[in-house]
């Protein structure tokens, strides 16, 4: 394109954009703004880009003419939910953000379970409408994250083991897809679509709204954390893997590996920390099985009882403000055996700085009983998930932390099984590529998603994200 024509493209995509405005019940913030900085903001500190315009809606019918105005344009889009979204797909370079954040509300319906959910909402919205109805929707453990973006990518949390990921309880959906379709998807309706957004991300088109069947909450759940000092961590990792041999699925834990914020009272140095939420009544069983391990593994170090859901939910939302600067990598493994766990101590013990952590989620359970295809999520049959990530706040300190999490991702290399949690895919702050969309989903469920894709996008105006691409593109 030369130059005139780059300039006659400039003053149409500025017709476009102001005609835009017009049609918005909600606002366009553009770089002369004052309000531009805050609009463009994501929550990864290390995600700073200069969109074009952000569309911040004020309804769902605000959508149509943004995603009319991309295409017509030729702008990237990018979609924003909670904006939560760790590699920043929640916004892009000169092009147009459809932020939905606004769109926050959540429906009970105490009778049917369902809990339906506008695409802004984040799990603090969800948990202060379900709580009070003794109702809970498996979420993430970061009560700060988007549900939209955490449901169309699986959603891991402190329910998995018990009722499944996020997705797995999605019942039905309102879409607008990538040909301007509006269509209700569910297992009946669209089904073959119901099946490509629970893990197939934000390919095919805008979730305008999601239902899901919640669980019923115990009075009070039974929680509690099992501390270790580094002396232990090798004896606590060998017991715990004796322990999750043969646990109920009532039984959710993750073991984090970090140094806790001041606020925690726990000093400078990293503990290995064993958390745990018992879902069942009985809160005398689910004592029973900590006792386990607690007799083959004392902690130094331990807090137990009975805590209100949305507590319990919220607990570690002080690791992750927003600004903080993250990178995420992860893993799929099912073996816990001393090989392992020398590989998870050899990155482990550099855990000395305020500011990453590790995590290793147990999956099984009801997770593992969903037959693979079900949905599109990659990978139902590994034992554990292993997450590294970062939260720091100096940029001085990116390029060490960074390394830290390839360093850690590499050396679980020979033991990670097929599969990654998309979500974190593109955390290189780039488009994720074809290949890499087909290594995480594996290649008979990535198949099912380019002809979905297909369908519903071809395109592709939807590419920012786990980025499955057209057959034709």
């Amino acid at each position: 394109m030369g130059i005139v024509d780059r300039g006659e493209h400039d003053d149409e995509v500025a017709r476009a954009l102001e005609a835009l405005r017009t049609r918005l019940t909600g606002t366009l913030v553009e770089p002369d703004d004052p309000l531009y900085d805050e609009a463009r903001r994501v929550w990864n500190g290390m995600i700073d880009v200069r969109p074009r315009a952000v569309a911040r809606v004020g309804s769902v019918a605000d959508i149509d003419p943004v995603l009319a105005t991309a295409q017509h344009t030729g702008l990237p889009l990018a979609v924003r939910g909670g904006g939560h979204n760790v590699a920043g797909h929640g916004t892009v370079e000169g092009g147009l953000v459809l932020d939905l954040s606004a769109l926050r509300r959540v429906d009970v319906d105490p009778g049917t379970r369902h809990v339906t959910v506008e695409p802004g909402a984040t799990l603090a919205d969800v948990d202060r409408a379900t709580a009070p109805h003794g109702l809970a929707v498996p979420l993430g453990v970061v009560s700060a994250t988007g549900v939209a973006g955490l449901t169309v990518g699986g959603g891991v949390g402190w329910l998995t083991r018990s009722n499944g990921l996020t997705l797995d309880n999605l019942v039905g959906a309102e879409v607008v897809t990538g040909t301007r379709e509006h269509l209700h998807v569910d297992a009946e309706r669209n089904p073959d679509l119901f099946w490509g957004i629970r893990g197939g991300g934000g390919n095919f088109g805008v979730v305008t709204s999601f239902t899901f069947l919640a669980r019923r909450l115990p009075p009070s759940v039974l929680g509690g954390n099992l501390f270790y000092r580094r002396a232990q961590w090798r004896t606590a990792l060998q017991a715990y893997a004796r322990w999750t041999a043969d646990l109920p699925d009532e039984m959710n834990s993750i073991i984090s590996i970090l140094r806790l914020p001041p606020g925690f009272g726990m000093g400078d140095e990293p503990f290995l920390i064993v958390g745990f939420a018992w879902m069942s009544p009985d809160h005398e069983d689910g004592l029973r099985l900590v006792e386990r391990l607690r007799a083959d593994a004392p902690p130094d170090e331990e807090e137990v009882g009975p805590v209100q859901w949305p507590e319990w939910q919220s607990a570690m939302d002080e690791l992750f403000p927003r600004g903080a600067r993250g990178y995420w990598k992860n893993a799929s493994f099912s073996r816990l055996d001393d090989e392992v766990i020398d590989a998870l101590l050899g990155f482990a013990t550099e855990v000395t700085w305020f500011g990453t952590g590790i995590d290793i989620h147990h999956m099984e359970g009801f997770f593992g009983r969903v037959p693979a295809g079900a949905t599109a999520f990659p990978n139902r049959s590994s034992r554990y998930w292993l997450n590294v990530y970062g939260y720091w706040q100096d940029p001085a300190e990116d390029a060490r932390l960074t390394a830290f999490a390839r360093r850690a991702h590499a050396a679980m290399a020979p033991f990670a099984e097929l599969g990654q949690y998309v979500n974190f895919l593109g955390a290189e702050q780039g488009p994720v590529t074809p290949e890499a969309a087909r290594q995480a989903y594996g290649e008979r469920t990535h198949r099912r998603l380019v002809e979905l894709k297909d369908r519903y996008d071809p395109g592709n105006i939807f590419r920012l994200n786990h980025n499955i691409v057209p057959s034709a593109a």
